[in-house]
């Protein structure tokens, strides 16, 4: 593996780690359980590394293939038209998202099956907005890497990832009750500003596939 392509890596593994659903719900955990939150965040944190591990090799090994099926279905005029609505509908989900009061993440308990169960809703619901991960599996994927080197790169990358929480756990451990009260600022700050980030999410990727789907759909060249 070149140095090139080692330090493109490291640079998008230290986008991918401020996640702000990761970060609160370890901020939720942390502030729950003040003398026991190490097995369920543990929990959590595995079930989130495990996940994106698993859909990263999966890209890996089959995204040649992937790549070709998504050429050929980019020039279906049903998929424009699909796309012009499911962009509109995201469009429209921004805006309300923005305009009202989010829903704050609270798991019913901290217990190892709800754990999972969050693991994996913060996982799936990542997946699809995760470019820089996405972006290193394509630059893994570009260059050819033997499985020898993709696959651990790809582990220590999930690490980084959560790398954040691990420090914020280990910083709720060691540096005591003014620590905790700055964790706390911090869940507050991340909840206000986590609805207004995901709802211009929500809007500019709404925009952008419902201006890809109308030019797809030939209305402007008179093909549709």
């Amino acid at each position: 593996m070149s140095w090139g392509i080692l330090g493109t890596l490291v640079c998008l593994s230290f986008l991918d780690m401020a996640s702000p659903a990761i970060i609160g719900v370890t901020l939720y955990i942390l502030l729950s359980r003040s003398n026991s939150a190490a097995r369920p965040l543990a929990v959590y944190l595995s079930t989130i590394t495990a996940f994106y591990f698993a859909f990263g090799c999966s890209l890996i090994l089959g995204l040649g293939k992937l790549v070709d099926h998504l050429v050929e279905l980019s020039h279906s005029p049903v998929l424009a038209w699909g796309a012009l609505v499911v962009g509109v509908a995201l469009s429209a989900l921004g805006l309300v998202v923005r305009s009202k009061p989010g829903l704050r993440l609270r798991p019913p308990a901290l217990k190892a099956r709800s754990m999972v169960g969050l693991g994996l809703a913060t996982a799936v619901v990542g997946a699809g907005t995760a470019l820089p991960y996405l972006g290193a599996i394509g630059v893994m994927t570009a260059a050819g890497l033997p499985a020898v080197q993709w696959v651990p790169a790809l582990a220590v990358y999930n690490i980084v990832m959560v790398s954040p929480s691990i420090l914020l756990y280990l910083g709720h451990r060691t540096l005591g009750t003014g620590f905790r009260d700055h964790l706390r600022r911090w869940r507050e700050r991340l909840e206000a500003g986590s609805r207004k980030v995901t709802g211009w999410m929500l809007t500019i990727s709404g925009a952008a596939l419902a201006v890809s789907g109308l030019v797809g759909t030939g209305v402007f060249t008179g093909a549709g």
